[in-house]
């Protein structure tokens, strides 16, 4: 597979990077992780106007018409600025679940409404610990109405819809598991905000009492439709997760050659040196399987999960060890308040979890690999 993005991409990927590195500088993410708001809305406007909301989203239904690869650099820029909005459930979530499963008349409602920003959507998936499983939802349907705790859901307490995944069967299998979509804003839905270790990626419990929704869907292809979402979003939330890496091993770098110890710059110690290196192969070993996962995504090509996997399990690794190194390579400054490293570590740990722990897709990896050899 012998794959790049083209001139054009890369040039979105270069204005996406000015525009961010205006509109998004430290201080309003930290506006966010001090409280002070729950999410930038004025980033949000902003990133509507650019078309950046609305990337992947068919030009007949409100957006740019683009495509993912135009989203995958977006997105990249998203994680290295660690924008404070809710992009990754609106855009990754909700807006590839419609994509994917969506009738003509939701299509038509709820994507235009995304590009435009006028929409903030989510997934409601987890009830709880654990990773993404059939076995793992319990809330029900009953007449079209919900009933049931979702937890943790991002951006819960902000969103407008959500996408909600119910059991409708009792058999134990796949097919009892059915998708929903609910407006957040009407009876039956009581969302509070939850504690979590990156405040600028809100997390909720939303609970669902009598809720009415509508289905998203066929009957009982909930899983299915699920897969191919988390695969996608996996893809997405990987070249965050290589935008964060590769800003965070900026950071150590630059820092080692400024500090003077003994004389001379700490970058040239050796276990500096040595620090710096393993960010790097880890950050580069990351991009290439982003790369190849989004080739996957923009083609739908069959090595798609396994494409998926593998960019989430190397883009997680990344990210975790340039922004746990960048803190070391600081020294005792590192870890204060007043330096920038501990967003990166907040983000980092945070987007590590969001769709799944790393042991999870390990093993989904080891598993679609063994189905595919046996084939």
């Amino acid at each position: 597979m012998n794959f790049d993005f083209s001139d054009d991409q890369k040039q979105l990927r270069d204005e996406a990077r000015k525009f961010l590195a205006g509109k998004c500088p430290p201080k309003a993410v930290r506006a966010v992780l001090d409280g002070k708001e729950d999410y930038d809305r004025g980033l949000w406007q902003d990133l509507a106007e650019m078309g950046f909301l609305g990337v992947a989203i068919p030009e007949e239904f409100g957006g740019a018409g683009a495509g993912h690869l135009e989203l995958c650099v977006i997105a990249e820029e998203m994680g290295r600025s660690l924008a404070p909005v809710p992009f990754s459930s609106t855009v990754y979530l909700a807006a590839e679940a419609i994509l994917l499963a969506g009738n003509d008349a939701q299509k038509r409602k709820w994507l235009p409404a995304i590009a435009s920003g006028k929409a903030i959507g989510t997934l409601a998936l987890f009830e709880g610990k654990g990773n993404p499983s059939p076995k793992g939802i319990r809330l029900t349907v009953s007449g079209g109405s919900l009933n049931g705790t979702k937890k943790p859901v991002p951006d819960g307490a902000i969103a407008d819809f959500a996408i909600v995944a119910a059991r409708t069967g009792s058999s134990g299998r796949d097919s009892d598991i059915s998708l929903f979509l609910v407006e957040a804003k009407r009876g039956g839905v009581e969302a509070a905000a939850l504690a979590n270790i990156d405040p600028t990626r809100g997390q909720a419990e939303l609970v669902f009492r009598d809720c009415k929704a509508e289905a998203l869907g066929a009957a009982g292809e909930g899983w299915s439709i699920l897969s191919q979402l988390l695969d996608r979003a996996a893809v997405l939330m990987a070249f965050e997760q290589v935008g964060g890496a590769d800003r965070a091993l900026e950071m150590g770098r630059d820092y080692a050659l400024d500090r003077i110890a003994f004389g001379r710059p700490i970058g040239s110690f050796q276990a500096v040196k040595h620090m710096l290196a393993d960010m790097y192969v880890a950050a580069t070993l990351a991009r290439s399987n982003c790369y190849y996962g989004a080739w996957a995504l923009s083609t739908n090509a069959p090595e798609l999960p396994e494409a998926a996997a593998a960019a989430r399990i190397s883009a997680t690794q990344a990210f975790q060890l340039c922004a746990r190194n960048n803190i070391q390579v600081h020294g005792g400054m590192g870890f204060t308040w007043e330096f920038d490293c501990h967003l990166y570590y907040r983000r980092a740990n945070a987007t590590a979890l969001g769709l799944g722990s790393l042991s999870y897709w390990e093993d989904a990896l080891i598993e679609r690999m063994r189905k595919k050899n046996a084939a």
